[in-house]
C-alpha cells in the first residue's frame, strides 16, 4: 500500500527465446513500482487512427447510486493520483512517470470521444480491467496494476466505468511514451505476462469471515498494495513467497516496509486501531505516513469507510512473516559516530521526539522501538532527516505537524551520525549508516 509506513518479484527455466523476451521487458515491469499511488487505469493512448474503437454501449448504468459507488471504488483504486497531472484537469492524464528506461505518460480517462474513453463500452472497460488489454488490442504496460485489477468484480468495474463516464470530458491529447528500445516493443510484454500475470476474479475464502474477505479484496485488488510492498526480482516480477514483505521503490528511492506480521519491520506488534489510524488519518501511535504512502492516504484511504479500512487492517494482521527476524541486537554504541549523533539529536530532535525517543503522540512519532527506524533498510530515516516532510492533511488530521529538512544544516557525516544514533539508541537494534549512504540519497526525488 502504492508506501511509506514511517513507524512504519523467480527466474524459472524457460526456452531461450522466451527468456530473452522477458529480459527485454524488465524495465517495463519495473514501471509498476514507480508511483505509490498507482493508476486505476493506464489505458494506452490510441496508437493509430486506423483502429475502429469499440462503440459505447447504450446500456451503461448511470443511476446516481451506481455513479456514487463508482466514485468510491475509484477512490479505493487511487486512480486520480496517476491520471491527473499537476495543475491538470481531473482524469485528463499526462502525468509523467520517470523511469530508468524512459518516460511513461498516464492517459486521458475522461469520457472524451477522441482522446478519452468516451467510445468505450462497459464490456470493453471490464475486458481491460480483467485482461490488461485495451479495445484496440494493445497490451498495457504493468504500470497499470493488471495483476491486481484482474481481481475486480464485473459489478465494481461497471460502477467505476459509470463514474468515469459522468466526469467532465477533456479534449486533451495523450502524450506518447518515450521508452527506449527495446522497452518500447509492446509485444515483448507477452513474456512478462506468461510469468507474472494470472487472470481471474478474486475468490473469497469460505473459511474466513466476510470482513476478512472484504479486506483481502481491497488490499489485493483495487488497493494494489503489492505493487510497492513486494520486492521485485531481476525480471521485474515478484516471488509469491515475498508478497507484502517490503521492498525498495525504484527511482523514487523510498522503502515500502513489510505489511506482514514481521515484528522487526512489519505489523506484527501493531493493533488493529494502529493500522486503521495510519491508513485513514495518516498518523497513529506507531508513526506517520510520508513519501508515496502519504499520497495514497491523501487521495484514497481517508475517503474510505471505517468498515472498509478496518477490514483491510483485519486482513493485513493475518499476513504471515515467512522470513523471520531480520536484525540482531543493537550495534556497539561506544563510537565517536554515536557520540556525534547523540549531540546532534539533543540539539535538533529531542524537543519534539523526546530525550529518550519517546515522542509525543500522535503528532511526533516515537523513535524508540520504531520498526521503520530499526529495520534493515535505512533509506526512510535517512530521507526523513534530509528532506523532512509532512503527513497528509486528512479529515481526521486536518492540520498535520511536520518535520523540517536538515539537508542544508547537516553534512553527510553528521546526518549519518544522527541516523545511526536513533537506529541504535534506547535498545533499538538497527545498524549504523555511513556518510556514503546519506550522500547517495541527497538527490533522490522528493515526490
Amino acid at each position: 500500500m502504492k508506501s511509506l509506513l514511517r513507524s512504519t518479484r523467480l527466474l524459472t527455466r524457460r526456452r531461450l527465446p522466451l527468456l530473452v523476451a522477458v529480459a527485454l521487458v524488465t524495465g517495463s515491469a519495473l514501471l509498476a513500482r514507480m508511483h505509490a499511488p498507482s493508476p486505476l487505469l493506464v489505458a494506452e493512448a490510441r496508437a493509430a487512427e486506423k483502429v475502429q474503437p469499440v462503440k459505447s454501449s447504450a446500456s451503461t448504468d448511470t443511476r446516481p447510486d451506481i455513479v456514487k459507488r463508482g466514485e468510491y471504488l475509484a477512490r479505493a483504486g487511487d486512480c486520480v493520483a496517476c491520471h491527473t497531472a499537476p495543475r491538470g484537469k481531473l482524469f485528463a492524464g499526462g502525468l509523467a512517470m520517470e523511469t530508468p528506461f524512459g518516460t511513461l505518460y498516464s492517459p486521458n480517462i475522461t469520457p472524451d470521444a477522441q482522446y478519452g474513453i468516451g467510445t468505450w463500452s462497459e464490456e470493453a472497460f471490464f475486458r481491460m480491467m480483467r485482461t490488461g488489454i485495451t479495445p484496440e488490442d494493445n497490451l498495457l504496460y504493468p504500470a497499470m496494476p493488471i495483476a491486481q485489477y484482474t481481481k475486480v468484480t464485473r459489478e465494481d468495474s461497471d460502477a467505476i466505468f459509470a463514474y468515469l463516464k459522468s466526469v467532465e470530458p477533456v479534449r486533451e491529447a495523450n502524450r506518447k511514451h518515450t521508452l527506449r528500445f527495446p522497452y518500447n516493443q509492446r509485444k515483448l510484454l507477452y513474456g512478462w505476462r506468461t510469468l507474472y500475470f494470472r487472470e481471474g476474479e478474486f475468490k473469497p475464502d469460505p473459511t474466513r469471515s466476510v470482513e476478512w474477505n472484504r479486506g483481502a479484496y481491497l488490499v489485493e485488488g483495487l488497493g494494489h498494495c503489492t505493487m510497492c510492498h513486494t520486492k521485485i526480482n531481476m525480471l521485474g516480477g515478484s516471488s509469491q513467497s515475498e508478497q507484502f514483505a517490503g521492498g525498495l521503490i525504484p527511482v523514487q528511492n523510498w522503502y515500502a516496509p513489510s505489511l506482514t506480521s514481521d515484528k522487526d519491520g512489519g505489523l506484527g506488534d501493531w493493533s488493529i486501531k494502529d493500522i486503521v489510524d495510519l491508513l485513514q488519518a495518516g498518523i497513529s501511535d506507531r508513526g506517520a505516513v510520508y513519501g508515496p504512502m502519504a499520497e495514497v492516504t491523501y487521495h484514497s484511504l481517508q475517503y474510505m469507510t471505517d468498515e472498509d479500512v478496518r477490514a483491510m487492517a483485519e486482513y493485513l494482521k493475518t499476513l504471515p512473516d515467512n522470513s523471520g527476524r531480520k536484525t540482531g541486537p543493537s550495534a556497539a554504541t561506544d563510537t565517536n559516530l554515536f557520540a556525534l549523533g547523540e549531540k546532534i539529536y539533543g540539539d535538533k530532535c529531542a524537543l519534539c521526539h523526546g530525550a529518550k525517543g519517546e515522542g509525543q503522540l500522535q503528532h511526533y512519532p516515537p523513535l524508540a522501538g520504531n520498526q521503520s527506524i530499526e529495520m534493515d533498510s535505512a533509506v526512510n530515516p535517512i530521507r526523513i532527516v534530509l528532506n523532512g516532510g509532512f503527513p497528509p492533511g486528512t479529515k481526521r488530521n486536518p492540520e498535520p505537524y511536520g518535520m523540517p529538512p536538515f539537508a542544508q544544516e547537516l553534512n553527510d557525516t553528521e546526518a549519518a551520525a544522527v541516523v545511526t544514533y536513533i537506529r541504535t539508541a534506547w535498545g533499538n537494534h538497527g545498524k549504523p549508516v555511513t556518510a556514503h549512504e546519506v550522500n547517495e540519497l541527497r538527490n533522490a526525488p522528493l515526490h
